[in-house]
């Protein structure tokens, strides 16, 4: 599995939201210069993570962005969820039936579920509350 940069990147605006949470809606142009991605990008990141009720958005002149709930609620597993869509390794585990017609025969395919079990319980037990305390040696890098 690769994350892609919208995944990425949509982690590292969650990020910035937690970091510079005083409940007061933050610009995106803000977010855009800390983080040193366009604007235009970010537009349609915090599209997808606002229809997806992950952060709260204003227009207008005092709008912006802002979690809707605490850091320690988000886990990472269901951002990359809402940017990738998928956590599976093999398409063949995307959806939560297997269709695929060499399931039955297919020798692979209990690796593959375990790979995807051991990523999706990885990200589930890291919210970005972890990722914005101060250095424990985790060293998340996104």
């Amino acid at each position: 599995m690769m994350v892609s940069t919208k995944g990425r990147y949509a982690l590292r605006v969650m990020i910035d939201l937690a970091e510079h949470n005083t409940r007061d809606y933050i610009p995106l142009a803000d977010i855009a210069k800390r983080q040193e991605i366009s604007e235009k990008y970010l537009e349609s990141i915090v599209g997808v993570l606002s229809k997806k009720g992950l952060v709260e958005s204003l227009r207008g002149k005092g709008g912006g962005y802002r979690l809707n709930r605490s850091p320690e609620e988000y886990t990472v597993a269901s951002i990359l969820k809402v940017t990738e869509g998928s956590l599976a390794p093999v398409a063949c585990l995307e959806n939560e039936v297997n269709t695929c017609p060499r399931a039955a025969e297919c020798r692979t395919i209990d690796m593959w579920t375990k790979l995807y079990k051991l990523i999706d319980d990885f990200f589930e037990g890291v919210t970005i509350a972890d990722l914005i305390r101060p250095d424990d040696g985790g060293n998340y890098v996104i």
